[in-house]
């Protein structure tokens, strides 16, 4: 039976799997903890990150097509489902229809991805820029962050807004009366803790172990230091109680008819998109720092099947996740089989641990995502993306900005919004240029990009950078006619003799310049391309 799974994960021999599984022991059980914080960040009990870290990773073990994804519940996904599932369904007044609706909208989620690999429609979340998306997460860092002010400075009364006016409003009002200083005290400390251990592992690479290992220290220093001091007795508020045991059966509890049926679908559809859009990019990053072809249609069927199976086991949206992802890589994962260790781990967690948790504050589970999230702030791709086109840097600040200020899912209509926007402008308005000559060479450039490319006497390059289709094709004809004519007119200026001909580079829609040229004594010549495979 063992060479069986060995033989499913791509395995010669069983001695693979065990050097993989005393890798990854240590590196995947500080997630236990931040599984119980991304479970909070979505309105629902600790266990129930638990729970999605159990079943959705072994389904992908056996169907993902990448080697280095490790799955489990993500902050930006947690945060985006528990802010709309909130905005229907209030979890403290309704705690029952808002777990089944939260089943439900993960029911939806792995319909939709599923959907998407099994017709082959995975282009469509490239249509989601890249911009917008390091935009979208940056925005959903900061707004994360701020809702763990909550449980850093121990606020009870807090607002259910995420904007961070709202948030701060919320903050301050509680300064006078709100704010326990017993809390901020652990928060604060474990926090630096946690920033200088990623100081560490970022600047010595072979100490990627500290920052993985910093949140379980934190969580077992944080846990002993309430227990002896008693300090859930002058207001340090703590996890309390972590149902145990595996996961029981939701299948009854999803909502296959009434009202809450076309919003479970709402909510699934966008969380299910965002979901895999993470980790779509996530496993082409890895495939493509270890040389191997990512199947992406194969990723969507595994991933909505794990996440449907994972509405009928009491797991709300898993994905692929970044962090352990990269832990995974810099301990030497060659397979999908840390996945089935981490899901060893949870399944002993809630089978024995659990009650251990019982002391841990919720502000050490606040710093533990606080640090976590800091990451997604990448300022360094900002930079570049202004650098590089300031239209994307548009589109990645309108995405920034919608989240922190509004909220997450009016930031995701930015985003997607400016993307297609991008799009259908680079569609009607395709790049043109006009090339010219390097001395002493053969190679032709953009004159406007290279200074020195002098232009061929007698003779006007133009280059089209894009398809072209009928919404594009007049400008691209008015376009080329314009310089034709800007070209004649300065040549005449100097008495030289004009344009005799015209290259276009460019395959096909040359039927309406043919027109235009036909009367002149300009003739014109095109380049096709072609391949043989």
């Amino acid at each position: 039976m063992s060479h069986r799974v060995a033989d499913a994960l791509g395995y010669k021999d069983m001695d693979n799997i065990s050097a993989a599984s005393s890798r990854h022991n240590s590196e995947n059980l500080p997630y236990v903890h931040k599984d119980i914080g991304y479970a909070k960040l979505a309105n629902l009990d600790p266990q129930y990150g638990l729970y999605s870290s159990l079943v959705p990773p072994l389904i992908y073990a056996f169907m993902g097509s990448s080697r280095d994804i490790a799955i489990g519940p993500v902050a930006v996904v947690s945060l985006l489902l528990g802010t709309l599932l909130q905005n229907e369904i209030d979890p403290s007044e309704n705690p029952v229809d808002y777990i089944r609706l939260a089943f439900t909208a993960t029911f939806f989620a792995g319909i939709t991805q599923f959907t998407l690999g099994f017709f082959r429609l995975g282009f469509l979340i490239d249509f989601l820029s890249h911009a917008a998306i390091v935009g979208f997460m940056a925005g959903a860092a900061i707004t994360i962050a701020l809702q763990q002010l909550k449980g850093l400075l121990g606020i009870k009364k807090f607002t259910k807004k995420t904007d961070i006016v709202s948030v701060m409003r919320s903050v301050w009002n509680a300064a006078n009366h709100g704010w326990n200083w017993e809390t901020i005290l652990i928060g604060m400390s474990f926090l630096a803790f946690l920033l200088v251990a990623k100081y560490i592992g970022k600047k010595k690479k072979k100490l990627f172990w500290v920052p993985a290992i910093a949140p379980l220290i934190s969580v077992v220093l944080s846990t002993f230091f309430v227990y002896i001091t008693r300090a859930d007795k002058h207001a340090v508020q703590i996890v309390k109680h972590i149902r145990r045991g595996i996961n029981p059966s939701s299948l009854n509890e999803i909502f296959f008819s009434g009202e809450y049926l076309a919003i479970g679908f709402r909510i699934g559809v966008l969380a299910g998109m965002i979901a895999l859009t993470e980790a779509v990019a996530i496993g082409r990053t890895f495939a493509s720092m270890k040389d191997y072809q990512l199947d992406g249609n194969k990723e969507m069927v595994a991933l909505g099947t794990m996440n449907v199976v994972g509405s009928m086991t009491s797991c709300y949206v898993a994905t692929g996740s970044f962090s352990r992802s990269a832990v995974n890589y810099m301990a030497g994962c060659n397979t999908a089989v840390s996945n089935i260790v981490m899901s060893s781990i949870v399944l002993l967690t809630l089978e024995l641990i659990t009650p251990l948790f019982k002391y841990t504050p919720n502000a050490i589970l606040a710093s533990i995502i606080i640090s976590a999230v800091i990451s997604l702030v990448d300022i360094e791709a900002m930079t570049l993306i202004w650098k590089i086109d300031k239209f994307d840097f548009v589109a990645c600040m309108g995405a920034f900005f919608g989240v922190v200020f509004s909220s997450v899912e009016i930031g995701l209509l930015i985003a997607v919004s400016i993307s297609f926007a991008k799009i259908l402008l680079q569609v009607t308005r395709p790049r043109t240029a006009v090339l010219g000559k390097i001395p002493r060479t053969t190679v032709y450039r953009n004159i406007l990009e290279y200074p020195a490319a002098m232009k061929v006497p007698g003779i006007l390059i133009v280059r089209v950078d894009s398809a072209i289709y009928f919404s594009n094709s007049n400008y691209v004809k008015e376009r080329i006619l314009r310089w034709l004519a800007d070209e004649e007119e300065q040549l005449k200026e100097i008495s030289q003799p004009g344009v005799q001909y015209l290259i276009v580079e460019m395959s096909r829609k040359l039927s309406s310049i043919f027109r235009f040229l036909g009367s002149s004594n300009c003739h014109l010549l095109y380049t096709f391309f072609f391949s043989r495979y």
